[in-house]
């Protein structure tokens, strides 16, 4: 799958938006996505993360909540899934700056939408499906 250029998303990330998005899509989502989402926006308001991370890490959170996607969110099953890679590959670019606090604060917020079954997901974010 070819990624699109996410940091042309940048301008529509705002923190009220992301939250609206995702207490929307949560469900349908599974905890991977937004894991990786609430990773990337706590990251996000980290003061140890560089600028240029901070600014891949808005064009990923704005391509999430954009409406505009490469497959249209509305489409079963694959709607959500070139959100999801976006997410993964930034996620990728920064996890060695995402601190244990941001992962386990990520875990956290999951509980509000997920089972302890959903939740072990995550546990396999990274691998290719």
């Amino acid at each position: 799958m070819n990624l699109p250029d996410f940091m042309s998303y940048s301008n529509k990330f705002t923190a009220s938006d992301f939250i609206e998005k995702i207490s929307k899509i949560a469900k349908r989502a599974g905890a991977k996505l937004v894991y990786a989402a609430f990773v990337l926006y706590y990251t996000l308001q980290s003061d140890k993360i560089s600028i240029k991370d901070k600014a891949i890490i808005v064009g990923a959170l704005g391509y999430l909540i954009s409406p505009l996607d490469v497959i249209p969110d509305a489409i079963p099953i694959a709607g959500l899934g070139d959100d999801l890679a976006v997410l993964v590959y930034v996620l990728n670019k920064v996890w060695g700056n995402v601190s244990d606090d941001i992962k386990e604060k990520s875990k956290a917020k999951l509980s509000k939408w997920f089972d302890e079954d959903e939740i072990k997901e995550i546990d396999t974010l990274f691998d290719k499906e």
